[in-house]
């Protein structure tokens, strides 16, 4: 999955030994876009991103997975990203999904192509 949000917060960075050996942990908060906006903490593990874009305030492009796992009865739900890119502004970012939007065009038995406009909705 991918999401394109506001970096709100960096959470201090955790460091710590497992079975594999050295890990660490960078978490993030990003806020979404919108009207009713949601905040979202992202774990990145390793080196797998650029530091350098990390700054309160950027747009970034995440790609993450979403994991759930039981213990104890309860379930824990982890967002791990993969991949973190610079994004591009909120009015940007929504320019280009309004321009790539074409609606549906519909066959009719004469083989033209007609947009039906007359839809209540």
């Amino acid at each position: 999955m991918q999401l394109t949000a506001k970096l709100t917060a960096i959470l201090p960075e955790q460091t710590g030994t497992g079975k594999n050996g050295q890990w660490k942990k960078q978490d993030i908060i990003v806020e979404t876009d919108g009207q009713y906006p949601k905040k979202v903490c992202i774990s990145l593990w390793g080196d797998k991103f650029d530091r350098n874009i990390l700054r309160v305030g950027n747009r970034l492009t995440v790609s993450f997975d979403i994991e759930s796992r039981e213990f104890n009865g309860k379930w824990y739900t982890n967002v791990k990203g993969w991949k973190v890119e610079p994004g591009g502004d909120a009015s940007s970012s929504q320019d280009q999904q309004a321009d790539s939007y074409n609606p549906p065009a519909y066959e009719h038995q004469g083989g033209s192509s007609v947009v039906d406009d007359d839809c209540p909705f």
